[in-house]
């Protein structure tokens, strides 16, 4: 699948993906690895913050277009975390999820669309102003009325 990142479509690299439980394991064991970590929806997030310095990437898996938890995900790791790195979104991620997923804090979306950069394109651009703050750190509508 395309991977979009910064807006423009790029090589997907394909290094060791772990999920949640298999990364723990391995990082107790020798903390220095750095790999993919795959979140599934039901996982927890916090559990990643002592390992948050030597991840380049976190995937957060959205295994149906309905299941909105990757969002309240990704808003805790770079919210409440402070995780620099890449939030990737992989999985049944639709165009018309990518601006709210950009402000949930995704950087990185894997897309099963042949027009992959220009649907990003178009869809981060959809809105200018949002009533509430979030992850990407754009003043919501009323703070910016009262500042």
């Amino acid at each position: 699948m395309p991977l979009v990142k910064n807006g423009e479509v790029t090589a997907n690299p394909h290094g060791e993906v772990l999920t949640l439980e298999p990364f723990l394991e391995m990082a107790a064991a020798d903390p220095k690895d750095a790999v993919i970590v795959r979140l599934m929806p039901d996982d927890c997030p916090l559990k990643l913050e002592p390992f948050l310095d030597q991840l380049e990437v976190v995937e957060i898996s959205f295994p149906r277009y309905a299941d909105g938890r990757g969002y309240s995900q990704a808003q805790l790791l770079r919210r409440r975390l402070g995780y620099k790195g890449e939030i990737r979104a992989v999985g049944d991620v639709l165009r018309d999820q990518l601006l709210f997923m950009l402000r949930s804090g995704f950087d990185a979306f894997e897309l099963g669309r042949e027009d992959a950069a220009q649907a990003f394109a178009a869809a981060s651009k959809e809105y200018s102003h949002f009533y509430q703050p979030a992850a990407d750190g754009e003043s919501g509508v009323f703070a910016r009325r009262h500042s």
